[in-house]
C-alpha cells in the first residue's frame, strides 16, 4: 500500500501554487472581480497569452482591458517571455480583465518571490472588494425606490 502511493506520479506537486507536468514547471494564480473569477497557469516560453482558448487581443476588445492585462507583465519587465493561459468565467469584460491581473500578479509572485513588491506597489495583488450591491424589498433596485404617492 505504501508503495503504491510513493510512486512519482505524472503531476507531481511540488509546492502551493506551483506543479510539474511532463517535466514543465506551472505556476498557478487565481484572480477575482466582482462576478468574475481568473484561473491562471503561467510557464517559461515564447510569449503566448490565451485567454478562454483565444489570443488575448481577440478575447479583450477594449484598449484599457488590454492594457490592463498586461500591466503585471510591464510591472515585472518579463513581458514575451512566458507563456500565459488564462480560464475566466462570470461577469463582464472588464471584470474578467481585473480578475487576469490579480491572478497573474499572484502567478508570477510565485514564480519569482522577488516580483511580489512591485506587484504589490503596482495594485496587482489587491482584491477590489467592490461588489454588486443586492436589491431590498419593497423597492425597485438596491436604491431605486418606487414612487410616492400622497393620494
Amino acid at each position: 500500500m505504501a508503495e503504491a502511493a510513493t510512486s512519482t506520479p505524472a503531476a507531481a506537486p511540488v509546492s502551493r501554487g506551483k506543479l510539474v507536468i511532463g517535466g514543465k514547471v506551472w505556476y498557478f494564480g487565481t484572480g477575482r472581480r466582482k462576478k468574475s473569477v481568473a484561473r491562471v497557469r503561467i510557464t517559461a516560453g515564447d510569449g503566448k497569452f490565451i485567454v478562454n482558448k483565444r489570443e488575448v487581443d481577440d478575447y479583450f476588445k477594449e484598449t484599457k482591458d488590454r492594457h490592463s492585462v498586461r500591466s503585471p507583465l510591464v510591472t515585472a519587465n518579463i513581458s514575451g517571455t512566458m507563456n500565459i493561459h488564462v480560464n475566466v468565467n462570470g461577469g463582464g469584460y472588464t471584470g474578467q480583465a481585473g480578475a487576469v491581473v490579480q491572478g497573474l500578479g499572484r502567478a508570477l509572485s510565485i514564480f519569482d518571490p522577488s516580483l511580489r513588491p512591485a506587484q504589490k506597489a503596482a495594485g496587482s495583488l489587491t482584491r477590489d472588494s467592490r461588489m454588486k450591491e443586492r436589491k431590498k424589498y419593497g423597492q425597485r433596485g438596491a436604491r431605486r425606490r418606487f414612487q410616492f404617492s400622497k393620494r
